[in-house]
């Protein structure tokens, strides 16, 4: 594997950035081409640099998943959703092969840390998926995804490990996310800068686990 283009990187960051200030405006198509750029750098990055093809795979769907969810209406909801858990298999499949390791080992190396994540899951029942709608069992099936990919994760060791921070970030960002989607018309004030955050985890979460996995 070749080292992993910095250049390309840092140009999806810079685009990442630029996307910040327009992140709360009324769906436009700039907005939305701000909005998939990073995530298709990224995924040139990783490619350029021989990097697993279902790293490659899961970047490219994310940069479709973050189109899907920059424009409006519930078909481009349930799209972007779609992508997304796809980007969760895919990373489930890259973590279990790089950690050497069957999913069910993490309950065993980490108990405290999987116990956690499984009652986070859990706890959408409560709080989440009341308030989801006709979306439901779509959100249901993504929380189950987005949980084996924070548990695949945690198996990952050494130079790897960066990427476990990042899917750390990614599995909050998505909180924040299902926060803003679906709660947030409740009280508004309350959640200012909500998105702000939500952007800037997401591509702190993506980056780290480019760069943990492509660039090790």
């Amino acid at each position: 594997m070749s080292g992993l283009p910095i250049s390309l990187f840092w140009f999806g960051v810079l685009i990442a950035l630029a996307y910040l200030p327009v992140v709360s405006v009324a769906p436009n198509w700039q907005r939305s081409t701000l909005k998939t750029v990073p995530l298709t750098a990224f995924a040139l990055a990783a490619l350029v640099a021989g990097a697993s093809l279902w790293l490659v795979a899961a970047l490219s769907l994310s940069a479709i998943g973050d189109f899907a969810l920059s424009r409006r209406g519930e078909r481009a909801f349930l799209a972007g959703l779609s992508a997304f858990a796809l980007v969760h298999a895919c990373y489930v499949v890259l973590f279990l092969a790089l950690a050497g390791q069957p999913l069910v080992a993490v309950f065993a190396g980490f108990p405290a840390a999987s116990a956690a994540m499984v009652l986070l899951a859990l706890s959408t029942e409560l709080w989440l998926i009341p308030h989801a709608g006709a979306l439901k069992w779509p959100v249901r099936g993504y929380v189950v995804l987005i949980t084996l990919m924070m548990l695949s994760a945690l198996l990952l060791s050494g130079a790897w490990r960066l990427a476990t921070t990042g899917a750390a970030a990614f599995v909050f960002s998505d909180l924040l996310l299902s926060v803003e989607l679906f709660r947030m018309k409740e009280n508004p004030r309350r959640f200012r800068f909500l998105p702000e955050m939500v952007w800037v985890l997401y591509i702190a979460g993506q980056g780290m686990i480019l760069w943990g996995t492509a660039a090790a």
